[in-house]
């Protein structure tokens, strides 16, 4: 069963050892404990449905509170302390094209404005309603889900956008084949999900991103039906799908794709290997995602992310090995852990010293394979204990990508010294490209009874950090997308006529406005 007011599955618990709680109040003092809002409190906050009555939505209190935000730590704070204020009138749950184009037809007829709604793991908005005097309906695509057809020939798949990772996946499997697209929120996002914000999964250094997975496929917009027909190539003008990859709705609703498929991989390995510094990591990882295609992913994590995953992960004999063992060897205080993988048929060769370092062999890389989706569970329990927990991220090129960590490691550091607290600020390199990667940014704060102190404390920390990512030449977001979160920043990355010519394109396709209003443009 999914939790109401937090990550995941509510059977899954990723608890913070001794150990780790122990190391958090070291680094950032000692969480409190604070009681949540009960589900009761919350579910009677939620006003009357301003719709009229219609069979393919529903009003149920319960159902448009479960549809009424993503999982940013806005929401969370939100939901926790029972402030959320502004919900869906409705929710409908279409099976089917000509039931899209039924609401589209009453939310013309009737002013009201839609939302398209994948697995609500959204960070930066995307998902929440904003208040105004118009209805709105959010609309999940969630059995909508299945895998429609497999060009064997052409290793080409139509999925409908509504299936989470593991529907593809299973589904796929079944036929030999798979997409490989991972994000962490993998278990609960969808196809739909990944192209409207411009998904990237974990091992995209050998799939790709979702936008060279992404071979077409179907939009019902306000306008009317928009087909993306599938070519290996074409030079017949601007490439329409780059339109609608990365829309967060606003052009209307992604229903089926079609995409990239791979045969299952006959190999797949997770290795581990310590560097003695971040700089010796950060080179290595550059000439690995230059030269080897074989291998699908390179995380490497800073000395305080290394030392943090090693404490929360409630293994002590893991602490215990690299302090004296690694130390033995050289590996001190500023050591970096990274964990690369190889897909394909080859020898791997990230197990040899090409890729540099101390290798440690693939238990600790399975260990981190086994538990990479269940990771994000930490964010129930470190909240529980007293604190937050958020992340922040860019990609840059190799040139600014060490002045790029450091400014944002040192803004997040710094942000809250006029309250006397402290921040727990790491980073990790992960999605290299042969031009650059990704700077992926955690910021751990303590949170307080007051529900307004918290969020103003994320403000700062928000604007820290990706205040030292524009100055420092990088995209406002590599793997997040833009929602309500990041709007302000997209005029800066885009430009004037940017801007103009997205706005313009959206008045084509939902000349009324329905479509996800105050998102990504605001």
């Amino acid at each position: 069963m999914r939790r109401w007011n937090g990550w995941g599955d509510s059977n899954t618990v990723y608890p913070i050892p001794d150990e780790g709680r122990t190391f958090l109040a070291d680094q950032i003092g000692r969480g409190a404990t604070i009681a949540d809002t009960p589900y009761e409190g919350l579910l009677s906050a939620v006003p009357s449905s301003r719709l009229e009555p219609d069979a393919l939505v529903t009003p149920d209190p319960a159902v448009r509170l479960a549809h009424a935000h993503g999982q940013s730590l806005p929401d969370w704070i939100a939901l926790r302390h029972g402030r959320l204020n502004c919900f869906p009138d409705g929710v409908a749950v279409p099976e089917s094209e000509d039931q899209i184009r039924a609401l589209l037809d009453i939310a013309r007829a009737r002013r009201f404005a839609l939302i398209p709604y994948g697995g609500g793991t959204s960070v930066v908005g995307h998902v929440n309603p904003i208040s105004g005097d118009r209805p709105v309906v959010t609309v999940a695509l969630t059995r909508m889900n299945r895998l429609l057809d497999v060009d064997e020939r052409s290793r080409l798949a139509t999925i409908e956008a509504g299936a989470t990772g593991p529907e593809v996946e299973s589904q796929l499997a079944a036929r030999g084949y798979t997409l490989g697209h991972f994000p962490q929120s993998f278990e609960a996002s969808t196809l739909g999900g990944w192209i409207a914000t411009r998904s990237t999964g974990q091992q995209s250094l050998h799939y790709g991103r979702i936008e060279g997975l992404f071979a077409g496929g179907h939009l019902e917009t306000p306008a009317g039906p928009f087909d993306l027909p599938v070519f290996p190539a074409s030079a017949a003008g601007p490439d329409l799908r780059h339109l609608v990859l990365g829309s967060e709705g606003r052009l209307g609703f992604v229903t089926r794709a079609t995409v990239r498929v791979r045969r299952v991989p006959q190999d797949e390995r997770f290795y581990a290997f310590f560097f003695r510094s971040w700089e010796e990591g950060v080179e290595a990882v550059r000439r690995t995602a230059q030269d080897f295609p074989t291998v699908s992913m390179l995380r490497l994590s800073d000395p305080v992310e290394t030392e943090t995953s090693l404490w929360l992960a409630g293994r002590p004999g893991l602490v215990r090995w690299a302090r004296r063992g690694l130390s033995w060897a050289g590996y001190g205080r500023a050591r970096c852990l990274l964990i690369a993988a190889h897909t394909g048929e080859r020898a791997p060769v990230v197990r040899g010293s090409r890729v540099g370092g101390l290798p440690v062999g693939r238990p600790i890389g399975e260990l981190w394979r086994r538990s990479r989706f269940r990771t994000p569970y930490l964010r129930n329990s470190l909240w529980e204990a007293g604190y937050a927990l958020d992340t922040f991220e860019t990609a840059v090129p190799w040139s600014q990508f060490r002045a790029c960590r450091n400014a944002a490691i040192g803004a997040l550091s710094t942000a809250l010294e006029d309250e006397n607290e402290r921040v727990l600020a790491f980073a990790h390199l992960s999605h290299g490209y042969p031009d650059g990667a990704s700077v992926y940014v955690t910021a751990v704060f303590r949170r307080t009874p007051d529900p307004d102190q918290t969020l103003e404390r994320w403000k700062r920390l928000k604007t820290a950090a990706t205040d030292a990512f524009v100055r420092c030449g990088g995209t406002v977001s590599h793997q997040h997308g833009v929602g309500r979160d990041h709007a302000g920043y997209l005029p800066e990355e885009k430009g004037r006529l940017g801007i103009e010519s997205l706005a313009a394109a959206f008045r084509v396709f939902d000349p009324d406005g329905l479509m996800n209003p105050g998102k990504l443009l605001g």
